[in-house]
């Protein structure tokens, strides 16, 4: 019965375009866990003896977070489900503090990546545009690698059912479009299995995996990170700081920053314009921007 209803949960939840891999493993552990003990709903004892055997504490938070999310659910159609509470673990989840990248790191960047020894066919030029891509258009890593040669139009790049099993029209700059037509024309002069625009030794879709380490050494030589082990800019903070800088260079007219929030949203391909919010940071030109707004409104003047 637990199962069934964790299926018809997972169901529901996808449908509006979650992927929820981790959570269906989760859950199914749950259920078979609490399936030996003879118990049809959640019990807020059984949940946490469960969470606890997780071998680290954010592991457990992890576990004892995907229950209480299904147990939500279920309660509200059948009241016999107990939430558990999720921090009894002693953690409670941080979001790493973001790295702004300057235009000096990201050219640091870009040209260790083009000095790569070419140990197979366009290692340097692929890595090159992949992450000069990915700090000036904000894609998520998943969306650069899962481009296809169609998806490269004169409009700009079209990505398809990522997070939130979403479309959109991604326009890019001429300088960054420019880029990317020299790596395509070399890729398709190349013999390849496969018409992914960014490909591994092996001619099929470049892993994310390789585009980490590849990644890690990359910011090591180029002085960004100290050594193995060791806290610094992430990859994903190439798309945190394109977000901050498309606010910076909105124009400080005094139309509504919200505007501005929700043009980003799309651009990036949010499901919900609040998580946007988690992609801005304050920086001396936004501050200056919002107390230049506040000025002319305390004044009378435009809103």
């Amino acid at each position: 019965m637990l199962r069934q209803s964790i299926d018809a949960y997972l169901a529901l939840r996808r449908v509006v375009g979650f992927q929820l891999k981790t959570e269906e493993h989760l859950l199914h552990d749950f259920a078979r866990w609490a399936s030996e003990r003879d118990e049809t709903h959640v019990r807020t004892c059984t949940a946490t003896e469960w969470a606890a055997a997780g071998r680290s504490t954010w592991q457990r938070e992890r576990r004892l977070r995907a229950v209480a999310g299904f147990a939500r659910h279920a309660r509200a159609e059948d009241p016999r489900h107990e939430v558990p509470p999720i921090f009894v673990f002693g953690r409670r989840h941080v979001r790493p503090r973001p790295h702004l990248y300057s235009p000096d790191e990201i050219g640091r960047l870009l040209d260790t990546a083009s000095r790569l020894p070419a140990i197979w066919p366009l290692r340097p030029q692929t890595f090159t545009t992949l992450f000069g891509l990915l700090a000036s258009a904000g894609l998520r890593v998943s969306e650069a690698l899962a481009l296809r040669f169609g998806d490269v139009t004169r409009d700009g790049l079209v990505i398809r059912k990522t997070k939130f099993n979403k479309c959109r029209l991604v326009p890019l700059h001429e300088t960054a479009a420019s880029a990317l037509g020299r790596n395509l024309e070399l890729r398709r002069r190349a013999n390849s299995v496969s018409d992914y625009v960014f490909v591994s030794p092996m001619g099929g879709r470049l892993p994310y995996k390789t585009v980490s380490k590849t990644f890690l050494r990359l910011m090591r030589q180029a002085g960004l990170r100290s050594g193995p082990g060791t806290p610094g800019p992430r990859i994903h903070d190439l798309r945190h700081t394109f977000a901050v800088r498309a606010l910076e260079a909105c124009p400080h007219d005094g139309s509504p920053v919200g505007w501005r929030v929700r043009a980003l949203s799309t651009y990036l391909g949010h499901g919900n314009i609040a998580d946007t919010c988690w992609y801005l940071q304050a920086t001396p030109d936004l501050l200056r921007g919002v107390a230049d707004v506040c000025e002319r409104f305390l004044e009378g003047g435009a809103r």
